[in-house]
């Protein structure tokens, strides 16, 4: 029985963060604390092989309203913070000039 107890918590330990990780420009900061990120993700096309750029704006949040329009930064998947909020600021990578 302690045998299955201490391979779990090895288990968990060596377990990597599983959360989503994406990098965008910050569109919008009109409301507090939260920033609006539009991710683009190039995908190949299935048929013609084609790269293709789809976007998506995600609502991220940001505790400092540290971020301003036109920077680069790096956001992370968290648990539901409202009805359209699913992210986190983890960085800013690049200000806005």
């Amino acid at each position: 029985m302690s045998d299955a107890i201490t391979s779990e918590a090895e288990a968990s330990a060596n377990r990597e963060n599983p959360r989503k990780v994406r990098e965008g420009m910050v569109v919008s900061v009109s409301m507090d604390k939260t920033i609006v990120v539009e991710a683009i993700d190039r995908v190949r096309h299935r048929r013609y092989a084609k790269t293709v750029q789809r976007s998506n704006k995600l609502f991220a949040h940001d505790e400092t309203n540290d971020a301003n329009v036109g920077d680069r930064v790096r956001i992370q998947e968290t648990r539901p913070l409202s009805k359209k909020k699913r992210w986190r600021l983890v960085e800013i990578i690049e200000r806005a000039r």
